[in-house]
């Protein structure tokens, strides 16, 4: 009797444990679900280089990590559960440690599935091609439109006077000294962070989103006029158009 006793309560002691196990789990699940889903379409990563194509880069990454430990300035890192990124995939953080674009990048080299685009080994690819992200300035805490002299991000930039610019402004406020404005070539930036990474405000005021969150679409019916369209011979002048208001409204007038 007392032997099924013992036998008895060791099976109840058992079921409990197991079903506390279940119920941990269940909630551990969750946990990891919510984290997943909060990070959501608005979250971004940056990419290493050669991962231009996001869709490209998931079906072909194999989350081998070879492309971090490549990299000499540890620049890359594997996403964990806690990041941004999905689990397992390479990403840096342009305001710790930018993209100091290797000459023979090294991560592109030891990649084995050609996630990272082999085709930016070849020596006469630009280094214009690498794009990253495209720097985003933020001119209301930019210390150059304040009128206080900053160049910090225009120093570093590996593309100067190509892809970040100084532009003179006259400042209006004393009428005296010009300002000189950091401004991005949005075709000409490769996303390289190393802007954001130099800025001395608190948080950058320059930063380095993915090119699918700053750069818009138009229709494929829009086009875009590169230079003068040259009249025939003997055709009359055209009209001047001297806003689109007025473009799209002549007809009615």
């Amino acid at each position: 009797m007392r032997h099924q006793n013992h036998e008895s309560k060791l099976e109840r002691r058992a079921f409990l444990q197991n079903a506390l196990k279940g119920a941990a789990l269940c909630v551990a699940g969750g946990f990891l679900t919510e984290m997943a889903l909060s990070a959501g379409k608005d979250s971004y990563s940056l990419r290493p280089p050669g991962a231009e194509e996001e869709q490209r880069f998931f079906s072909l990454c194999v989350r081998c990590g070879l492309c971090v430990e490549a990299c000499p300035y540890d620049t890359l890192k594997l996403s964990s559960l806690f990041d941004k990124a999905p689990l397992g995939t390479p990403f840096f953080e342009a305001r710790e440690i930018p993209c100091y674009l290797c000459p023979d990048l090294p991560c592109v080299r030891e990649c084995p599935t050609n996630a990272l685009d082999s085709k930016h080994l070849e020596a006469t690819r630009p280094i214009e091609e690498l794009k990253m992200g495209i720097a985003v300035l933020d001119s209301a805490f930019c210390l150059a439109y304040w009128g206080i002299q900053c160049d910090a991000c225009y120093r570093v930039c590996p593309l100067i006077d190509r892809a970040l610019k100084i532009e003179q402004k006259r400042n209006e406020k004393t009428g005296k000294h010009a300002l000189l404005l950091p401004v991005v070539d949005n075709e000409v930036c490769v996303g390289c962070g190393l802007c954001e990474h130099a800025c001395i405000t608190e948080k950058p005021s320059i930063r380095v989103l993915p090119r699918e969150f700053v750069l818009g679409a138009v229709a494929e019916h829009y086009l875009k006029q590169e230079r003068p369209v040259e009249s025939a011979p003997g055709a009359p002048a055209p009209k001047p158009r001297n806003n689109a208001q007025g473009y799209l409204n002549e007809e009615l007038l």
